[in-house]
């Protein structure tokens, strides 16, 4: 009699999820970092993650900063407060902004109703999104490391769709929170750092049963003149 491998399903909790979120944040930003040449090549490391080779910053200064992101990010994420992250990719000579790396969060809420943040950036959810203590149906890790690497993958291929940097870039990490979340003093509200001119990628999604990643880059569009 043969017997047959079932991919074994997992019911994540909300503390489970927030790690694995927390996780492809911090992956991403790296990955974000490296392909779009924010930081010198040689900074960075190759770990294996994902199933993927994945570049990690060795800066010490900068993964001090993105440590210290995560932390309040994991705090807000179990409160179900955070609505997107945006990582902002600005002109150092010019004081552009040229690329936006959005990440939407959507939370599902105890009676499995979905809580989107997709829609209007300058909208405030007005209430806390009640925590989930698991999900309904369960999900494989495989299957959600399957969906991370996806993305990463479309991050690590944007030098082939978005328009050269043709001038040293900074970054900055913008955290779109409910009104109700308690947002350490050192944090400084900031404007929505829009590309007036423009033109959206959609990346792919990813699912852990209890919260949703959308991603997208919106870039800008070279005027006619500098062409």
């Amino acid at each position: 009699m043969s017997t047959s491998a079932v991919d074994s399903k997992t019911v994540i909790t909300l503390k489970g999820s927030v790690a694995v979120v927390s996780e492809f944040f911090f992956t991403a930003i790296n990955s974000i970092l490296y392909q779009r040449g924010i930081y010198q090549p040689e900074t960075f490391k190759r770990e294996s993650k994902y199933g993927l080779t994945v570049l990690t910053t060795t800066d010490e200064g900068l993964l001090n900063y993105l440590n210290q992101i995560m932390s309040q990010m994991e705090t807000w994420l179990l409160d179900g407060d955070v609505q997107r992250l945006v990582v902002v990719v600005s002109g150092i000579d010019s004081g552009e902004t040229l690329e936006r790396w959005q990440f939407n969060v959507s939370v599902e809420d105890k009676e499995g109703f979905a809580t989107s943040s997709a829609g209007d950036e300058n909208s405030a959810t007005r209430h806390n999104i009640a925590p989930v203590s698991k999900a309904k149906m369960g999900k494989s890790i495989k299957e959600i490391h399957n969906e991370i690497q996806a993305i990463v993958r479309q991050i690590t291929a944007s030098v082939t769709f978005l328009p050269l940097l043709n001038e040293p870039c900074s970054f900055d990490l913008l955290v779109y929170t409910n009104q109700a979340a308690v947002v350490p003093k050192k944090w400084e509200e900031s404007d929505p750092r829009y590309i007036m001119n423009s033109q959206e990628v959609k990346l792919r999604s990813f699912t852990t049963s209890v919260h949703k990643i959308d991603s997208m880059v919106t870039h800008k569009v070279a005027d006619e003149w500098e062409l």
